[in-house]
């Protein structure tokens, strides 16, 4: 199969293109980083590197929570425009399949169980109970203490943020090309990608780059809130498989289906300061009590569907991965 990789020279791109090769495929990086040429939002460029293509693996994007709202035109530009000129594209050159790099931000808030009502779907979170150090959602109906747990594909959407809004937009734009298409597209939600080659020290970089970044100054890495909240740390080179898994599985046509990525072991953020700091022979976090304004408490995924219907399972577990992270370039 020779499948265009958008975004191909990036962290996570970079480990889709070595594991489609190793898979026998052929990939075609498509990344302003390897050719300032190859932007995904110029139609002509992107029709001429479609040409003699099967599939398309969409990892272009403008990442991470952002630092306000005064960048919501760039993230929309880059994610939800050039989604629509590519998937244009490809309908125009009969490429009839798509793998999204999508993302469990579109949940917004993870899934919670009040002891009296159920299931239950809390707001984002207060200023003054941030401040307060109050970190953890309340029972919207009764203000009772929750118990976090896993989220499926069949929970509601509710994006939290910029980043999380455009991520939302591109599925539904990838939705709506299926149907009208007769294509198959497939979006893995991804949770906390890491790895080597994660981007360091951008306003865009993950938690975990952030940390192993501190850690390389000799600094301690600052953990936000209390360290307790709960994510889904997955290894690059899965997130990889998964989608070769997506690429090379025989999805519905017509339609998009959704799949959370995840290791399908929550760790808290704290936990994975102190697993990266061990391995990095110290010095050890430190906890700071201070707050990103729509971050979520928990978010963790449920990655059965995945499994039962791909056949995919991750390889690299948290300390291992989390070793060979605090060593990595």
């Amino acid at each position: 199969m020779r499948v265009l990789v958008t975004g191909g020279a990036g962290f996570i791109g970079s480990h889709v293109v070595e594991a489609l090769g190793k898979r026998g495929h052929e990939a075609v990086v498509y990344d302003v980083r390897a050719d300032p040429a190859s932007d995904v939002r110029d139609p002509d460029a992107v029709r001429r590197a479609l040409v003699g293509v099967d599939a398309v693996c969409h990892q272009a994007a403008m990442v991470g929570l952002g630092t306000g709202f005064a960048d919501a035109a760039e993230y929309v530009s880059r994610n939800d425009l050039g989604t629509a000129v590519l998937l244009t594209a490809m309908a125009e050159a009969g490429v009839g399949r798509l793998v999204l790099a999508g993302s469990m931000v579109v949940y917004g808030e993870g899934r919670y169980t009040c002891g009296r009502h159920g299931v239950v779907r809390p707001g984002p979170r207060a200023v003054a109970d941030l401040d307060a150090g109050r970190f953890e959602p309340r029972c919207p109906e009764c203000g009772a203490e929750l118990s976090p747990g896993l989220v499926g594909e069949d929970a509601p959407a509710d994006p939290r943020n910029v980043y999380a809004t455009t991520k939302l937009a591109q599925e539904h734009l990838a939705a709506a090309w299926a149907r009208v298409t007769g294509a198959a597209a497939v979006s893995l939600r991804y949770h906390n990608v890491y790895g080597p080659g994660m981007p360091r020290d951008t306003p865009y970089a993950g938690v975990a780059s952030f940390f192993r970044s501190a850690l390389a100054r000799g600094e301690a890495p600052r953990v936000f809130e209390d360290g307790g909240q709960r994510r889904d740390f997955v290894h690059v080179r899965d997130v990889a498989s998964a989608n070769v898994a997506a690429l090379e599985a025989s999805s519905p046509s017509g339609t998009l289906v959704a799949y959370n990525t995840g290791s399908g072991t929550p760790h808290t953020v704290g936990e994975m300061a102190h697993a990266l700091a061990a391995a990095h022979g110290g010095p050890e976090p430190v906890v700071t009590g201070e707050y990103r304004l729509g971050d979520v408490r928990h978010i963790t995924a449920d990655s059965a569907r995945l499994r039962a219907e791909l056949g995919w399972k991750p390889e690299v577990d948290f300390e291992e991965g989390m070793r060979e992270f605090a060593r990595s370039e």
